[in-house]
């Protein structure tokens, strides 16, 4: 498999595992197998289709239904990643989350990039493929097909032969794909999941080292973990000793999951 290295601010190294071709390509089926059963159970179990009788046949009446029937499935990718912090529920099975090229949760700019570019990825020549049905300009069959083939799989090729397995709208949007499940999980590197609307606390973090954030969060999760009281007590008093911190938290856990989360807010944001 291949790995991304990012080096951060303090020069220090973060390894991540790229998700593959075959990886992506299996998340992306279970997500259509879940996209065409929302489809069945809205056709018929839901019966939109009753609507059309109550407009009289309008077209248009009966175009805004179809509207309305496909928009869950032709944003799922978009608001699933917003949501599900970079995972589609696909991506989630397979272990699999989207994240900035330098290591960070992607913007909404970024997921609304990569979701806008599925035309190009997986839909190149769709345009194309239905101009020229619609010319009906004899049996070219084979040959209309394998239109529709190809630019289907642009992002396919894309993801298999790019040195960071990007397809086109990873690359423009500034994203990769991980692959969570690895000897360097993602739990284990510095990087905390925080919201766009998170209000730091204590800005005085600034003074630790990436090197610092990496050793209290393996401290942390391990005497919490284990219920190390006497080990989080310490580590509380080395994190204030160091960054002149005063508590505002009843505990230590609530303390230092805090510092932790505002350690990487500034440097997300500085």
């Amino acid at each position: 498999m291949k790995r991304l290295q990012i080096k951060t601010a303090q020069n220090v190294n973060i390894n991540f595992t790229l998700a593959n071709v075959g990886q992506r390509l299996l998340a992306f089926v279970i997500d259509n197998v879940l996209k065409f059963a929302y489809l069945y159970f809205a056709i018929n179990i839901l019966n939109f289709r009753m609507f059309e009788a109550a407009v009289g046949g309008d077209n248009w009446s009966i175009r805004a239904i179809d509207v309305m029937i496909f928009l869950p499935i032709t944003f799922y990718s978009l608001y699933s990643e917003l949501l599900m912090n970079g995972q589609t529920i696909g991506k989630k099975l397979m272990h699999l989350k989207v994240i900035n090229i330098e290591g960070f949760k992607p913007s909404t700019t970024d997921f609304v990039m990569r979701w806008f570019l599925r035309v190009i990825d997986f839909n190149l020549f769709m345009l194309l493929f239905v101009y020229i049905i619609s010319l009906g300009l004899g049996n070219y069959d084979a040959l209309l097909w394998l239109i529709f083939l190809l630019g289907k799989m642009v992002g396919f090729f894309l993801i298999l032969f790019t040195n960071k397995n990007q397809r086109f709208g990873d690359i423009i949007g500034n994203t990769v794909v991980i692959y969570l499940k690895d000897e360097v999980k993602f739990s284990e590197t510095i990087l905390e999941n925080i919201s766009e609307t998170y209000t730091p606390t204590y800005p005085n973090v600034i003074r630790l080292s990436d090197n610092d954030a990496r050793i209290i969060k393996n401290t942390f999760q391990s005497a919490r973990k284990f219920k190390d009281y006497k080990t989080l007590i310490k580590l509380r008093t080395k994190i204030q000793e160091v960054t002149e911190i005063k508590s505002v938290h009843k505990s230590d856990t609530e303390f230092i999951d805090t510092v932790l989360k505002d350690y990487n807010y500034y440097t997300q944001n500085m």
